[in-house]
């Protein structure tokens, strides 16, 4: 039996293609390449990983890269669980094209315990942690002035735990 379907205008489908081994192949091809990260979030880890994890200095780094292509007048938001008794340290890093990114640390109530706005826009906060709680961190890229053209850059963000 000869399988062969000719759609005028369209495609052929030939038997060769449904051969042993072709079709898991062709999906194998497919599904590796969806899964692939982008180039651009690639380049923002390689950001994080060679110019933002040395302002954790002595700070062990907690194993984790979070970045992430924004634009001026964007936000991001991530959650994180910090443990009582630890003294930790926070780096948020943006490339040169964007402003000072500001950053705040908010409770599950979203009360603001700190904003780096106050604090001349440091890009790093150390805090020690009297009670076990989940903590969310709020990035913002002010946005540009009217009739500038909007910058869009890699903004990543570290935590680190103090070793002492």
């Amino acid at each position: 039996m000869s399988l062969f379907i000719s759609m005028p205008g369209r495609f052929r489908i030939k038997p060769a293609m449904f051969q042993k081994g072709r079709i898991p192949l062709l999906l194998l091809t497919v599904v590796l390449l969806a899964c692939l990260p982008s180039k651009a979030e690639g380049q923002c880890k390689s950001f994080a990983r060679h110019l933002c994890r040395p302002v954790l200095e002595n700070f062990r780094h907690d194993g984790n890269y979070h970045a992430a292509v924004l634009e001026q007048g964007e936000e991001a938001e991530l959650y994180k669980t910090f443990f009582a008794g630890q003294t930790y340290r926070i780096a948020v890093c943006g490339t040169e094209d964007l402003p000072d990114i500001e950053f705040s640390i908010l409770d599950n109530q979203r009360n603001e315990l700190y904003n780096n706005r106050t604090n001349d826009y440091s890009n790093t906060w150390d805090f020690r942690m009297e009670a076990s709680q989940q903590l969310m961190v709020r990035i913002k890229v002010p946005p540009d002035p009217p009739g500038n053209k909007s910058a869009a850059g890699c903004v990543a963000i570290l935590f680190g735990i103090s070793g002492r």
